[in-house]
């Protein structure tokens, strides 16, 4: 199969949980299901996320976890091969996909949402003393000077 046939046939096959979407990425592809990060591939091999409540359902199918090489070391990541009837349809890989979904789903959940920074308030006329009053008009006035 060309590249870009595997993709488009993996596309294909996760069609029926979402909008599916590929990237490049690394050497790869990264699969995205209505904007929620759920698989890569990488040498003709879909490799789906998982975590530790779906880990178990891979295993026991046989499936392989993604592993790269880095600095030497084989690294491991949470994402695992489908098992081979799964990629003969998109009925078949249903399952698979749910599973990958839920995970990705659950980790985005588990993340914390970023803390926006709010602008530092400016202190009101009667808070300026409290505060330092003469550091705050010796800046004021460096900052004329210097106009």
């Amino acid at each position: 199969m060309q590249p870009n046939d595997f993709i488009d046939h993996c596309l294909e096959l996760l069609q029926a949980l979402g909008r599916p979407q590929a990237k490049r990425m690394f050497g790869g592809f990264g699969f995205y299901l209505d904007g929620l990060f759920v698989a890569i591939a990488s040498d003709d091999q879909l490799f789906l996320k998982a975590d530790a409540d779906t880990r178990d359902a891979f295993e026991a199918c046989g499936c392989q976890p993604f592993t790269y090489l880095a600095c030497g070391k084989t690294m491991q990541m949470n994402y695992w091969s489908v098992p081979a009837e799964a990629m003969e349809s998109a009925t078949q890989m249903q399952p698979w996909a749910r599973l990958a979904l839920e995970a990705a789903l659950r980790a985005r959940a588990a993340k914390a949402p970023s803390a926006r920074r709010k602008p530092a308030a400016k202190p009101l006329a009667g808070q300026v003393k409290a505060i330092g009053a003469p550091a705050i008009e010796a800046r004021r006035a460096a900052k004329r000077a210097s106009k």
